[in-house]
């Protein structure tokens, strides 16, 4: 099958393109949001193939993964033109604003199904008629390098100036304060005393600290969580939109408390074997949960569904 989707969330598409079908990427000259292309900073399959805006024209698409309102707005009949193709619109963020009063930008639309990522998300957000699914993540398996070797928080954030209260950026300073020391890591990092390192290293610096701190107030379930986890990271997590039910009792704490959160994390960094043995269950469920076969199963019998 030949899926044309844009590179717009890399470790999700890094997911999807290990697929068995051809993935056409639009790219433009500058590789800006609407032609990023292949990555620059993965190794994706040759599978994953960049078309420019004339060859997407006439390319053969049997699927056309859409992910953002600008795409189902006009983008995609800009690169494909006027064709009626099968489409698929994932939806990776919950509902910003007056959640009560929110409808999705697909909402009521005959012509394409909404795929959520989180069970969390499907169930916020309003999509009226339309037909929707749920495909949880999937990553591909970092592999066990837990060490643990040096007592601080792990935390993952892109761009946590911007994000704030959303991301608990806000929650940072509250855990250092009270004997949590955090690393902080993610694009603009740097702005708040962080470090951008690059994506090669990031699983390395992560699995040296003793724990993974997630502050997230309300987004879809971060990757960066759910890597952690493999990665054999215990997790100190805000009780707050699908972390709940994805990450288990066993592999660090949860709560909306965040005393109790605090309390926790200095008990992880005080006691390292328990912090081991926390980051072994985190591992063992996101194996079970997030692997990227049962991911790309998933999405191989929708695609199928789609396009038939």
């Amino acid at each position: 099958m030949r899926v044309l989707l844009w590179h717009v969330h890399g470790s999700w598409t890094t997911s999807l393109v290990q697929g068995p079908h051809e993935y056409l990427l639009p790219v433009m000259p500058d590789r800006g949001p609407d032609g990023r292309g292949r990555a620059q900073t993965w190794d994706w399959p040759a599978s994953a193939i960049e078309v420019t805006r004339d060859e997407a024209r006439g390319a053969e698409v049997d699927v056309v993964v859409l992910q953002r309102p600008a795409e189902l707005d006009g983008l995609a009949r800009e690169w494909l033109g006027d064709r009626r193709l099968p489409m698929v619109y994932v939806e990776h963020n919950a509902p910003q604003g007056r959640i009560a009063d929110m409808r999705h930008p697909a909402a009521d639309r005959d012509d394409l199904v909404v795929v959520h990522v989180t069970h969390f998300n499907e169930l916020f957000w309003d999509c009226g008629s339309t037909p929707t699914h749920v495909i949880e993540h999937g990553v591909v398996d970092p592999g066990y390098r837990y060490s643990g070797a040096t007592p601080r928080a792990a935390v993952v954030i892109n761009e946590a100036r911007r994000r704030a209260r959303v991301t608990g950026t806000d929650l940072l300073e509250r855990f250092a304060e009270v004997g949590v020391p955090i690393d902080l890591f993610g694009m603009d990092a740097a702005a708040l005393g962080g470090d951008d390192v690059p994506q090669h290293r990031l699983h390395d610096e992560m699995a040296r600290r003793r724990l993974y701190l997630h502050p997230i107030r309300w987004t879809s379930l971060g990757l960066s969580l759910i890597e952690a986890m493999h990665l054999g990271m215990p997790v100190v997590a805000l009780a707050t939109t699908e972390a709940p039910d994805a990450v288990p009792a066993t592999a660090g704490v949860l709560s909306t408390r965040v005393d109790r959160l605090a309390q926790g994390a200095r008990d992880l960094l005080a006691d390292h074997e328990r912090a081991r043995e926390a980051g072994l269950a985190a591992r063992a469920a996101a194996l079970e949960r997030f692997g990227l076969q049962r991911f790309l199963d998933d999405w191989d019998d929708l695609l199928e569904v789609v396009s038939a």
